[in-house]
């Protein structure tokens, strides 16, 4: 794969990276249901040699077994890739989640990441939510002291507003930021994706295929038929009457592809990838062959036509009567 350089740093990175989030399992509170740990293994062994070099994952993810996982792989790999993962979401003995970016926490979490990754130095870390919004400064200070400690190479932050990046960048440069970005979420092409671009800041958005719901994979009836414990079953994207409303631009991203021998899951990550802001985007798969479908993306470029006729359908489609107003889920 073509390799792009990640805001001020020297990482270069594969357009694709492998996101880790369900291989957390299951178990808590934001679970895409029971994941076997070995396939999980053998998927990232897999993303590795179709050329992908970098993984994010979160401490959070699984409430530290993805990064355990992660830690695992690497273990097993001659040439490992870049390891990327985040701070500032905690939880207590009951598995209760919460946000905490005071220096003393931050300083805890790095030191448990490190165990769990079984790495000397982290890539890149980053804030994982901008909350409580009061401590952002004291959080971004702490990975700036992290970094010149050595424990971490880069610092990045994710899901930050324009004026939340505005006040941390005269503590420290920032690296990366990572916004959810996908046909179904562009708020940040408003002012987001322009800031990172004017100010040197690398782009890796998370959930370009909207949890799957863009994989071409997705029906009425595989909803219904998710675990229990998978947070997308009561998702509003995935109940109607928008389930509909997504399903039918899979069907027009299904008929690009086909000209190009390629899924809607990859004609969906390479339209996120055609912006010049962008450095990657995050894919999450759960099995070899997920990511063997998604890997043909990296080096699509889809045509201006292509792009208008993905635009067409939000222009010709009505949407459902209401909106949804707020998310309640993190990459």
């Amino acid at each position: 794969m073509d390799k792009r350089k990640l805001g001020n740093s020297d990482l270069l990175l594969s357009p694709l990276g492998l996101g880790a989030w369900a291989m957390g399992g299951s178990g808590w509170l934001l679970s895409w249901g029971e994941q076997d740990d070995a396939e999980s293994i053998a998927t990232i062994c897999r993303a590795v040699d179709l050329g992908i070099n970098w993984i994010d994952t979160a401490p959070a993810y699984g409430l530290g077994h993805s990064e355990e996982i992660v830690g695992k792989a690497l273990s097993k790999l001659a040439d490992k890739p870049y390891v990327f993962t985040k701070c500032s979401l905690v939880w207590d003995k009951s598995g209760h989640l919460s946000n905490c970016l005071k220096a003393s926490s931050i300083r805890r979490e790095v030191e448990e990441s490190l165990r769990r990754l079984r790495v000397e130095a982290i890539d890149l870390y980053q804030i994982h939510w901008p909350l409580p919004d009061k401590d952002i400064e004291e959080g971004w200070a702490t990975l700036a002291d992290l970094r010149r400690e050595g424990k971490v190479r880069y610092i990045g932050v994710s899901n930050f507003s324009v004026e939340q990046m505005k006040r941390v960048q005269s503590i420290a440069a920032i690296t990366s930021l990572q916004p959810q970005y996908s046909l179904v979420h562009r708020e940040a092409e408003g002012e987001i994706l322009p800031y990172a671009e004017k100010h040197n800041i690398g782009v890796i958005g998370w959930s370009p295929l909207k949890s799957g719901l863009l994989s071409g994979r997705m029906s009425d009836q595989r909803v219904a038929a998710l675990p229990d414990d998978d947070w997308r079953k009561t998702d509003p994207h995935f109940c109607e009457p928008w389930l509909s409303y997504y399903l039918g631009l899979v069907e027009v991203l299904k008929k690009i592809g086909s000209s190009h021998q390629l899924s809607a899951a990859a004609i969906a990550i390479a339209w996120t990838l055609r912006m010049p802001a962008v450095t990657g985007a995050i894919v999450g798969a759960r099995s070899p062959s997920q990511i063997e479908t998604l890997a043909g993306a990296a080096a699509l470029r889809l045509n201006s036509d292509e792009v208008l006729e993905i635009e067409a359908y939000f222009q010709n489609t009505p949407r459902p009567g209401h909106e949804i107003v707020a998310e309640s889920v993190f990459p």
